[in-house]
Parts: structure tokens; sequence; C-alpha cells
């Protein structure tokens, strides 16, 4: 018998597989396409506690190997969520994790309330590292002590697992990383996309309304598991890596990194049954290798 169950804090995933915020919409949006019941959990798009529109167009283009967004946080709120979206969602039999993030310490704290008061949801992902905000967002994951006010508000807000998306825009993601754990962090999630820029060299302007955007995509995925195996070697809570996972060899690159779990991100843009591609991936490389659990694999390098 396989073994790929996953624990991150009390929620005890089906297998190490998430969707990444930002690229699965609400999930249903991927209904048609995949068994939603499959995933260990999705991730839904950022919610924050007012509507917002997001930046002006253009705000996503191609770049060798990945993509540039600024997309801006876009979503109607929490108040829409809960009474629109959460009643069509919740019945997923796939742990479902709502991204969260704001323009200041309150806006994150009054967002968690209300979310602690759906059963349905046992965890929610906080974001302190969004490149593409003004306001908020990454600026409060750049600094140990911005990371760890944001994590110790959440924290009395909100009873179930608390999960903080890191930026990889700072000198050392391991500080950050080992701030939260001890402001109350149940797990951190990384990376965060990288700031990047393009430009149209014809029109001679940059290709995004916001000069600069967040780069994801196959291009960042080894700067990305080099930080996550910087950040699990220097804490002793759960993470889950992110950045550039396209396949399943990727997947498992991750978790031998220290990764717990994994979230795909770019990779549905592409092809939207990539997550149940890589979900049989990693149990068919389990069954190849005569290996029962992923524990016998995570961090050994």
């Amino acid at each position: 018998m396989i073994d790929l169950t996953v624990s991150i804090g009390n929620l005890k995933l089906k297998n190490a597989v998430l969707t990444a915020s930002g690229t699965f919409g609400y999930g249903e949006e991927y209904a048609d396409f995949i068994d939603l019941n499959r995933l260990g959990g999705y991730i839904v798009k950022g919610t924050t506690l007012e509507p917002r529109e997001g930046n002006d167009y253009p705000r996503m283009v191609e770049t060798p190997s990945g993509m540039l967004n600024a997309v801006g946080l876009q979503n109607k709120g929490i108040e829409y969520f809960i009474n629109e979206i959460y009643p069509r969602i919740k019945h997923y039999d796939s742990e479902l994790i709502v991204n969260v993030s704001g323009k200041q310490i309150e806006d994150y704290a009054k967002v968690c309330q209300l979310i602690n008061e759906r059963t349905n949801i046992k965890a929610v992902e906080i974001n302190i590292s969004c490149p593409n905000v003004k306001e908020g967002g990454m600026a409060f994951g750049t600094t140990c002590s911005g990371a760890a006010a944001v994590t110790k508000a959440v924290r009395k807000a909100f009873d179930g697992v608390l999960i903080i998306k890191l930026s990889p825009n700072v000198t050392d993601i391991a500080e950050i990383a080992r701030s939260v754990e001890e402001a109350g962090a149940d797990a951190v999630s990384l990376v965060n996309t990288f700031m990047g820029m393009a430009i149209d060299i014809d029109k001679r302007t940059p290709y995004l309304s916001t000069v600069t955007g967040g780069l994801s995509g196959p291009a960042i995925k080894p700067i990305a598991l080099r930080m996550v195996w910087q950040v699990a070697k220097a804490v002793k809570i759960p993470v889950i890596g992110l950045g550039g996972i396209m396949t399943g060899r990727d997947a498992i690159e991750f978790i031998m990194a220290g990764a717990s779990a994994i979230e795909i991100g770019t990779a549905n843009f592409i092809d939207p049954t990539v997550t149940i591609k890589i979900i049989d991936y990693i149990d068919d490389y389990c069954r190849r290798n005569n290996i029962t659990s992923l524990d016998e694999i995570r961090g050994i390098i």
C-alpha cells in the first residue's frame, strides 16, 4: 500500500498536490476538465475585504519559459465569496483553502474572521508577497516585523490552519520564514512570483500597464527549488513548495528538497489537466521505486 496523504498542521490532505491561487479561479472553472475531488486541495483566487478592480490592461505577457502578470488581485470581495461562491464549491471532497490579501493588517484579520465561521474552510493562505499591488501585499512580506505582525493578527482571528505565502523578493527568505513560524504560522508556502518586466521595442513602451509584474513559470523553478530547500532546513513547520512546477518530476524534486506539499500554478494555463497528471505521476513514481510514503523521500537533499 502507498500512503500519499500529507499533513499540514491539523489539515490532512489526500495527496500532496494543491493548486496555486490566481491560476485556478474558484476551482469550479476547471470542473469540466478534471475531477476536483482527486486534488489534495485547491486554493482559490486572492480574496480581499473590499472588491478590487485590479490593474489596468494589459496585465499579462508571455516571456521565454514563463509569463509576467500584473492582475492586481482582482476579486469581488469576501462578502461576495461567502454569499455566492462558497455555497457552490463547499461540497467538493478536496480541501478548500482561501488565499487572503489586504491593504492593512486589520483587513487580513477581518477577512479571516469571516472565513473562520465557515466550517468547510479549514485553512487560509495569507498573501504577504504579491508584487502587483501598490498597498499591502509584498510590503508586509519583505521584513520580519511586517510578516510577523500580519501572522499574529490573523492567528487571533482564525482557528484553522494558517499558511503564510512568502515573497522571494527578499534578501533572506529563511529569516522571514522563521519570523512567521515564531508568530504562530502552521506552515509556509513559497515562492510567489519574482519581480520582472518586458519592453515592446517597436512601441517603445513596457508590455504591462504597471511596467513591472510577477514572473512565474518554468524559468523560476531552479531558484524556487533552492529557496524551498533553504526554508525547509530553517523551520520546523511544513513547507509548501511552488514555482515553475510543470511536471511530476518537478513535484518530486520539491518534495526531495523538503516540501510537504506542492502547488501547481502557471502549468494550469497550459494544460488544465496537469494537476491530475502530476498526482498520477507521484503515485507511479512511488510504486516503481517501492516507496510506501512520501516521508521516505521528503527532505533527503
